[in-house]
């Protein structure tokens, strides 16, 4: 088997999954987010973009039930012993697979908690789940179980999130040997890309943002590319992967004499970037870091050009996002504690001028003060 982890901290993360089963009284748990899969048990796979859950009792026995594409990559990335295969066939229903395995594993009229909220969960598959599972057990939403436990990252988990902040690094390293004027995004790209791949790392868990001129205002990603002009303005979110776990940054890179406008944005950026600092840490709340933000922005009449979101949370990750559930958004009270990997991302798009600036990086919280995951530093960049 070709597992990130040992033995005793996928242990670890079963006895606090079937400890926080216990106090939800849930009987057992239907996984279908690749991500709680992958901490729970190491099972890596695309294969989720069909029909698969893992389902966990809280006695801790636990059984995958997937195509049988997908039988040798859980039985050689995994530690599930149990596998149950449903058969692709004309008008399959999997679900009708599931409610027979629920059965022989005595849950029948149990409380069964479900991941919902995933991209793992299609709007069909939770239709088929209600017509199977309504009279046979009491099914609850519990998209939020593991995606909580997740939060807080190992020292193990740590050491793979320092290693994609390196791999971020590398990435931009590669990126500015390259920015100038003419240089052609698609080499940009590939280099951050290569960078990321020649360390060691893997694909991302969504495309890298890049974006030149006026496509410079965007904050995803888009088919096509463009050489850049004399005087430009460049645009870049990626992020560093290592072993899934992700470590993202995010740039604006000036091309020529930047303009007052670009220079007075990124002073808004920065000061908002270190006004956070002080309160990325134990005591506060994910809404308190969105209040600095919005404040800022705000007093520097920057509403209407600041997005209502100022980072997330990330890790392990599985496309199409490598955002966790937990943002800084208004009024969020998930505390800030030690060990979580925090993206702060500081984005202003001025439509009106046509300007865009961007500035953002990861952080490990500690019980103080918070740590960059990158060696850069948050510098004006201009080629």
């Amino acid at each position: 088997m070709a597992l990130h982890f040992d033995a005793a901290e996928f242990e670890a993360r079963r006895a606090r999954l079937t400890e926080k089963m216990v106090e939800e009284k849930l009987d057992a748990i239907l996984l279908f987010a690749q991500e709680s899969m992958y901490w729970l048990t190491g099972y890596d796979t695309f294969g989720y973009c069909f029909f698969q859950t893992l389902v966990v009792k809280a006695d801790g026995t636990m059984t995958l039930l997937t195509r049988s594409a997908d039988l040798r990559q859980a039985r050689q990335t995994s530690n599930i012993e149990n596998i149950v295969i449903w058969v692709d066939r004309l008008n399959a229903d999997p679900t009708l697979d599931l409610k027979n395995l629920l059965s022989d594993m005595d849950l029948l009229g149990c409380r069964v908690g479900i991941e919902f909220d995933t991209h793992g969960m299609t709007g069909r598959v939770a239709r088929l789940l209600d017509n199977q599972l309504a009279s046979f057990a009491q099914v609850i939403d519990a998209s939020a179980v593991v995606s909580g436990l997740r939060l807080v990252k190992s020292l193990a988990e740590v050491a793979y999130a320092k290693r994609a902040g390196e791999l971020a690094d590398d990435a931009l390293d590669a990126a500015l040997k390259i920015v100038a004027a003419g240089a052609d995004e698609a080499d940009i790209l590939a280099a951050m890309q290569g960078a990321v791949f020649a360390g060691g790392g893997d694909y991302p868990a969504n495309e890298f943002i890049i974006g030149s001129g006026p496509d410079a205002l965007l904050c995803r990603y888009k088919a096509g590319r463009r050489k850049l002009d004399a005087k430009d303005q460049l645009t870049l979110e990626w992020a560093g992967v290592s072993a899934h776990y992700h470590a993202a940054m995010m740039r604006t890179v000036l091309i020529g004499e930047p303009e007052f406008r670009h220079k007075e944005l990124y002073n808004a950026c920065v000061e908002n970037i270190h006004a956070i600092e002080e309160v990325l840490r134990p005591g506060n709340t994910f809404g308190d870091v969105f209040d600095v933000h919005a404040r800022i922005m705000d007093e520097r009449g920057l509403t209407r050009h600041r997005l209502n979101a100022c980072g997330y949370s990330l890790g392990a990750r599985f496309s199409p996002s490598w955002m966790e559930h937990q943002m800084f958004y208004a009024g969020n009270t998930q505390e800030i504690l030690p060990n979580m990997t925090l993206f702060v991302h500081m984005i202003i798009m001025d439509s009106d001028s046509g300007v865009a600036m961007t500035l953002g990086q990861t952080y490990l919280t500690t019980e103080a003060a918070p740590e960059s995951l990158s060696r850069h530093s948050l510098d004006l960049l201009t080629a």
